[in-house]
């Protein structure tokens, strides 16, 4: 098949396929003697398992080392099982962050009361007075 039939059966873009290809996570395509990538089930099977493996918010780097791990399927399952539960440990500190977020916006609307004009507004006066930090929410982890 060629990528507009797998980004189809996928359910991705061909943006998707080529980006996955360049990040080394989908395996070569075989070329046409046209020169168009030529797509198997095999395509299909790893396309979706990293976009199953992103729908978990799993990195890049996460998904190539389950990849790795797969590609030799001899291997215990030992080595996943820890790859997973460093992420689940990621995803507990995402929510602790999540929760500072949201303890923080509560903190910032209690700022502003009544009716009163933009100028005088608590929220604003409050987000121009915080300093900046970086989102937690956009955070990613390192794996």
């Amino acid at each position: 098949m060629k990528i507009g039939e797998l980004a189809k059966a996928a359910c991705c873009t061909t943006e998707t396929i080529r980006f996955y290809e360049k990040e080394g996570l989908m395996p070569d395509a075989q070329r046409t003697d046209a020169n168009y990538r030529h797509y198997t089930d095999v395509h299909i099977e790893r396309l979706r398992f990293i976009r199953n493996c992103r729908a978990l918010d799993m990195t890049h780097d996460e998904i190539r080392a389950l990849l790795r791990l797969i590609d030799d399927p001899a291997d215990r399952c030992a080595s996943i099982d820890a790859l997973l539960d460093e992420h689940i440990g990621h995803v507990e500190q995402r929510l602790a962050e999540l929760q500072q977020l949201k303890e923080q916006l509560g903190e910032l609307r209690e700022q502003c009361t009544g009716a009163r004009t933009v100028d005088a507004c608590g929220i604003v006066q409050g987000l121009a007075a915080m300093e900046t930090v970086s989102s937690p929410a956009k955070r990613t982890h390192v794996g």
